[in-house]
């Protein structure tokens, strides 16, 4: 390992949306999830093609590491269980009879599995859960100190913590405790309403604001007790999930007028204000967890991370609404984010690290620095000097931390695959794409290194016209082949954003929701009120109608040039051409499938769906012209 500084390796994995991070000299050389490479959707398994692909950026072998973590301890995870079973005897016999195979088997002597899975007899060592999810907030975070709060379903034990960042040191405070959690909450209505758990609950998000609040008097009443403090206490008479195959039992249906929503059944008015009631009720608790935070560390800013933490919705009122001056959200505030979040640990904390100061951080740099690459960063696509870095800075780089690929490697892939592209130099490419997408046409995009995380954030994205009053539609049932309810989300230059939206603060990771600005909406037509629900979602709210929900609301990105410098010129580009500098970004993928990942899975999606054109870094591929969706007469909205 001559010339490369000390390596940290840390995993998740077992449970789902397994990872691999792997740290050199206390900043993130590589990040990926499991899916990305197996095509499995929320992949659990043990994540080998992550952990081959961080090794391979760095240019390293499994034996040069120097620490190698798990982001979580099986052994007290087992104690919960068989505490939890034992509490329940007779009713969790079944359960535990399916689980306990697999621990007895398996998890119980995981230690020996990853050794084996990994090829190595280094030591593997294990954190907490929660503390991974905390590490994986304050230390990427740009601050110095901060208050963190953590928030899912469960880890070991704990399904929320408090913490207290300060330089290296992270500090937990408070927690509560299994059963009793906000994200199993949240997961028992996502299931009650026929969503998938730990992959629906995005959907009950967007589904809430075409509901009414009508079940929350009933939810307070009868399912959940919620403390001043924000801790919460679940009336278990009305869970499975403790001893039981399923979320919710019959006392659920009882209190919520029927059974469950099969998963194949029409979204009704009840699913809807459902979704809107336990959306209520979430972002109520968030607040209090988040001021009993603010009272116990007397800190101004704030880390979010934990599965809960992606409900944008929530996070948007705890910065317009909470106790804390400044948030920053980890982008894979999931379980796959715990990888990050052990590897920082351990740097820290068992290799006893000193923090890399917030004034000057800069992205890891790969091998051909070498000597003295502590001073150097990656600027405008070449390794320059370390400026000091700008307020907003933090160590995520973008989450842009997975696979990339030359201009070069897509050129010979194109050539043996036969495919027919043209190759654009870097400053006709911004123009082009822009020209298309005033057109009404959808691009696949695909360049640079992939996101980290769930959220494609322009490397992995399909970008489109957000003027278009069809392209939600479009996007929803063309491309993307998913649920018609569900909102998309615009991109938009970082100095335009509050010219667009009420909100006028970064938001890179897709992570906070925020309302179209008032001089960008439009008048609803005479019996607007009188509609049902996915009834709304084809009347026009603003100039932006792609990416404007039913309650004006919308998911915001925020483009930088120095983060994403192509994507930037992309959006610029289009302003130019039409006046908005605001574009519709999704994640380049189709239901049920991960985010592409290589170039074949990227050409496989823009040819089975009705992609437009195909951006492979400077190539462009476009479908005959007898196979393009017109869009272009419905692209009339202008922008002011």
């Amino acid at each position: 390992m001559a010339g490369m500084g000390s390596s940290v390796l840390g995993i998740s994995a077992y449970y789902h949306d397994s990872a691999a991070c792997l740290l050199v000299d206390g900043r993130i050389a590589a990040a990926a999830q499991e899916e990305r490479f197996t095509r499995v959707k929320h992949d659990e398994r043990f994540p080998s093609h992550a952990v081959a692909y961080c090794l391979r950026e760095a240019g390293l072998t499994i034996d040069q590491v120097d620490a190698i973590g798990f982001y979580e301890k099986p052994l007290v995870k087992f104690e919960r269980l068989l505490e939890s079973y034992l509490a329940s005897v007779p009713r969790g016999l079944h359960s535990y009879l399916m689980a306990m195979p697999l621990w007895l088997g398996q998890k119980l002597w995981m230690a020996d599995g990853i050794q084996r899975e990994l090829g190595t007899d280094k030591k593997i060592l294990f954190g907490d859960h929660h503390e991974s999810h905390a590490a994986s907030a304050f230390y990427p975070s740009p601050f110095e100190e901060a208050a963190i709060l953590t928030i899912d379903g469960v880890g070991e034990w704990t399904t929320s913590s408090v913490g207290h960042g300060r330089g290296a040191e992270i500090t937990m405070l408070r927690e509560m405790r299994f059963p009793h959690s906000v994200g199993l909450l949240y997961s028992a209505f996502t299931y009650f309403t026929g969503f998938k758990v730990n992959e629906g609950e995005y959907k009950v998000m967007g589904l809430a604001p075409y509901g009414e609040p009508k079940y929350v008097q009933a939810i307070r009443d009868h399912v959940v007790e919620i403390h001043e403090d924000g801790s919460i206490r679940l009336n278990l008479d009305y869970f499975e999930f403790v001893h039981g195959l399923t979320m919710t039992g019959d006392g659920f249906a009882r209190l919520f007028g029927g059974p469950a929503r099969a998963p194949d059944a029409p979204v009704t008015q009840r699913e809807m204000d459902l979704a809107r009631s336990v959306q209520d009720i979430v972002e109520e608790v968030m607040l209090r967890m988040a001021r009993t935070a603010q009272r116990e560390t007397g800190s101004k800013r704030l880390c979010l991370a934990g599965g809960v933490a992606l409900n944008c919705v929530g996070n948007g009122r705890l910065l317009r609404e909470g106790p804390f001056d400044d948030i920053w959200i980890q982008p894979a505030a999931g379980d796959a984010g715990g990888a990050l979040g052990i590897a920082y640990a351990l740097w820290h904390r068992y290799l006893g690290k000193p923090r890399v100061s917030a004034e000057t951080r800069g992205a890891w740099v790969p091998g051909p620095a070498k000597a003295g690459y502590h001073d150097l960063e990656v600027r405008g696509g070449r390794l320059q000097p370390a400026q000091v870095r700008p307020p907003y800075a933090d160590e995520m780089q973008g989450a842009l931390l997975g696979p990339r690929f030359s201009d070069e490697e897509i050129a010979a892939w194109l050539r043996e695959k036969g495919i027919v592209g043209e190759r654009l130099s870097r400053a006709e490419l911004p123009g082009v794409v822009a020209e298309l997408m005033a057109a009404g046409k959808v691009i696949g995009l695909f360049q640079g290194r992939m996101e980290f995380g769930p959220r494609a954030l322009g490397c992995r994205s399909i970008i489109a016209d957000a003027r278009s009053p069809v392209m939600q539609s479009v996007l929803n049932l063309k491309i993307k082949f998913r649920e018609s309810f569900r909102p998309f989300a615009p991109a938009v230059l970082r100095e335009r954003v509050a010219d667009w939206f009420e909100l006028d603060y970064e938001s890179p990771y897709m992570l906070l929701v925020a309302d179209v600005a008032a001089s960008r909406r439009v008048p609803v037509p005479t019996g607007y009120e009188k509609l049902f629900g996915i009834e709304k979602l084809k009347v026009p709210r603003s100039t932006i109608p792609a990416v404007t929900h039913v309650d004006d609301s919308a998911r915001v990105q925020t483009v930088r040039q120095d983060d994403n410098p192509l994507y930037y010129d992309i959006i610029r580009a289009f302003e130019a051409r039409t006046g908005c500098p605001v574009i519709v970004n999704t994640s380049f993928n189709v239901k049920d499938e991960p985010m592409v990942c290589m170039p074949e899975d990227a050409y496989r999606c823009f040819m089975t769906t009705q992609i437009d054109a195909l951006v492979l870094e400077s190539h462009l591929i476009l479908k005959p012209a007898a196979a393009l969706t017109d869009l272009a007469a419905h692209a009339a909205v202008r922008c002011a």
